[in-house]
């Protein structure tokens, strides 16, 4: 009898391994969202002149979105740029610094002839390091004038509102003519990649790792299944549900796919279950041999 129960036992087994493996893995739920989301607002005060884009309309990296007023700072650039393009004073000081070089050298030279005093050659060096000096006063001042140019413009950027990063706007929040201060203007979305979570058991874990790739199907009329990276993992088990995190990057192409939507995810190509079951010799019990007839002879059945 106990032989009996040990071959009714083996084949148990064999059958439920069997069903086990058979049955198909289901699916993990997943929620697809924006790669990031950003609260934009201005570095400035001031009032809006123009707003250019709407709500759900796609922009690119460094795409104007608003215009704020700006006549102070436009007449401000205006004349910066009229300072750094001036020559005037350069050109003079570099005329006056020709002229001293030349009188100096007249001068040394009638001064080895004797037809000049010592004092008067003295005189026109100290001229010409004078005309020097001004000459380096003046290029100075126009590299000033040139940063000062470069400052304007850059204030002047300040009142132009743009877009971080390629996108969609998912919101705006001010019109033309309202105040600007702390309060955001705008919301954009990053939906190229997309970033999918997915709350994984702890079985998975051994074998969810940064670069493996699981098959998404987003529940969305037409969309397919598709393959995305995994970008995180959770260094954590919750210990109450027995689950971890995970996190995966998903490429969204022409923005196909909105971001928002409820998805399933699992392994592509392989059973989860299976995936994630011991190995054998690696702490699961050893197979049961079957029962030979020699073997059920000398036991009696």
């Amino acid at each position: 009898m106990k032989s009996l129960r040990l071959a009714l036992l083996s084949a148990g087994l064999s059958l439920g391994c069997a069903a086990a493996h058979a049955a198909p893995a289901q699916a993990l739920g997943c929620l697809i969202e924006p790669a990031s989301v950003s609260e934009l607002g201005s570095p400035v005060v001031g009032v809006i002149e123009q707003v250019h884009v709407e709500r759900g309309d796609r922009v690119h990296a460094g795409q104007p979105l608003a215009t704020l007023r700006a006549d102070v700072e436009r007449m401000s650039v205006s004349v910066a740029e009229g300072r750094a393009q001036g020559l005037g004073e350069l050109k003079a000081a570099e005329a006056n610094a020709e002229l001293a070089r030349q009188k100096l050298a007249r001068a040394a030279d009638l001064a080895g002839k004797e037809f000049i005093s010592a004092q008067a050659l003295e005189q026109a060096r100290a001229e010409a390091l004078v005309a020097e000096n001004r000459l380096i006063q003046a290029r100075e001042q126009r590299e000033i004038y040139g940063r000062e140019h470069e400052l304007a413009r850059a204030q002047l950027g300040l009142r132009t509102i743009r877009s971080p990063a390629d996108g969609v706007v998912a919101d705006r929040y001010m019109s033309v003519g309202e105040r600007v201060e702390e309060k955001p203007m705008f919301r954009i979305a990053v939906v190229n990649p997309l970033r999918v979570e997915v709350v994984l058991p702890a079985s998975l874990y051994p074998v969810v790792r940064k670069g493996v790739t699981l098959r998404i199907t987003p529940e969305f009329p037409g969309a397919p299944a598709r393959l995305a990276t995994v970008s995180l993992v959770d260094g954590v088990i919750e210990g109450a549900s027995n689950t971890f995190r995970a996190r995966l990057s998903l490429p969204n192409p022409n923005n196909s796919l909105p971001a928002g939507l409820r998805c399933k995810a699992d392994l592509p190509g392989n059973d989860v279950a299976a995936t994630a079951r011991p190995v054998s010799g690696a702490g699961s019990p050893p197979p049961i041999a079957p029962l030979t007839p020699g073997l059920r002879a000398r036991q009696g059945l």
